[in-house]
């Protein structure tokens, strides 16, 4: 950590209303967690054998883990590009990363039928080496332990300036190796996600014509790559801004703004690609057909494409409108991974159709819910948000 970085827990209650309104609807998500379990997955939600990927696998891991990509985005800038202006967000960025995948892998545990078979991933000798979705399940379950290890140093930090104890003796002897370990861990954080996250757009092109022509492309995995650099990124930027407005710490506009330009490029690249793409195979009549399908790709870019110009178009730009453009693009990105990976998936077969069921909509959006309770929980407890002027 350089000398001029300081960081510092959030001082103040942990158990405000936010923080009880959040826990009472995960709370509901136990519940409703436990019901699934007792009753299988057909009683519990909309899924059919038209549509056996719902609300938990699509927005839970396909959309959440893309905005929790800010950690991995956050390395390459601090790490590899040698970005050093945005050290100080890096903690941040790398636990908005923890805690969405953490509970993306959680809600996955839920969504399939049999979680007690998850041991076999470690079963080398039963691997199908011919599986994307093995190496997607491996790549993020081995990326959760480095995040975490990414994430340990706050921790490390607040235990050796404790009283004497275990934690104490622990934190300053694991310290030094953490230290020395470091770029290992950064290169694995960095690695993986790589893999996963472009596997995933894998996942949808092996699904051929069930997928709208729209969105299948043999780009998928580059898309599905650039577009977690940028909900990352934008992820990390309204996050750090929501931070400081509910605990009154510093803006850190000097590094928001640069760093908003550059997801901006990364919207304007992603729509850049979406459109060549389009126009390369020839599908340009259904883009501009105004049916359901056309509207979709058209909201699509304008989310990308409106933040992105509404940042590059000035030389400074304040607090608020940075955060909608962020939040804006972030909802551009988030609809794209959407719609290639549920809107615009059509089974070939029968006459099926998908919503979710009201089981499923209040478990996504309670394990949502407990990523906010963790990030609020170790903000308060642990030196994650810097208070560097």
């Amino acid at each position: 950590m350089s000398h001029r970085e300081r960081y510092a827990p959030v001082e103040g209650p942990l158990l405000t209303r936010p923080f009880r309104i959040l826990a009472a609807l995960f709370a509901v998500t136990l519940v409703l967690v436990a019901w699934r379990f007792a009753v299988g997955l057909g009683p519990a939600t909309a899924l059919s054998d038209g549509y056996p990927w719902g609300a938990w696998k699509i927005f839970n891991v396909i959309v959440l883990t893309a905005l929790g990509s800010g950690g991995y985005a956050a390395a390459l800038l601090v790490y590899v590009l040698n970005r050093g202006r945005y050290h100080p967000l890096v903690r941040t960025a790398i636990l908005t990363s923890a805690v969405g995948y953490t509970t993306g892998v959680i809600a996955l545990g839920v969504d399939i039928g049999r979680p007690w078979n998850f041991y076999r991933l470690a079963v080398l000798p039963g691997w199908n080496l011919h599986s994307v979705l093995l190496e997607v399940a491996v790549c993020i379950s081995i990326y959760l332990v480095f995040l975490w290890l990414e994430m340990a140093p706050p921790f490390l930090e607040k235990w050796s300036a404790g009283p004497e104890g275990r934690l104490k003796k622990f934190a300053s002897k694991a310290t030094p190796v953490l230290d020395k370990a470091f770029p290992w861990i950064v290169a694995m954080a960095i690695l993986l996600p790589s893999m996963h996250q472009s596997s995933l757009g894998s996942l949808f092109l092996l699904a051929g014509p069930k997928i709208h022509p729209l969105w299948q492309t043999p780009l998928l995995p580059l898309l599905f790559l650039v577009s977690c650099w940028a909900l990352g990124i934008a992820t990390v930027i309204a996050v750090s801004l929501l931070s400081s407005l509910a605990w009154s710490r510093p803006w850190h506009l000097d590094m928001l703004r640069p760093l908003a330009r550059v997801m901006s490029w990364l919207f304007l690249g992603l729509a850049a690609l979406r459109v060549a793409d389009v126009v390369w195979r020839g599908e340009t009549g259904r883009a501009f057909a105004l049916d359901g399908w056309s509207l979709f790709f058209l909201a699509e870019l304008a989310f990308l494409v409106a933040p992105a110009i509404a940042i590059l178009a000035r030389r400074s730009i304040a607090a608020g409108p940075l955060l909608r453009a962020a939040i804006g693009g972030a909802f551009g990105g988030a609809l794209y991974r959407l719609d290639a990976s549920l809107i615009a998936y059509r089974p070939t077969v029968g006459h099926w159709s998908y919503f979710p069921s009201l089981i499923e909509l209040t478990i996504t959006l309670g394990f949502a819910g407990l990523a906010v309770l963790a990030y609020l929980y170790i903000v308060k407890r642990f030196p994650i948000l810097s208070t560097q002027e």
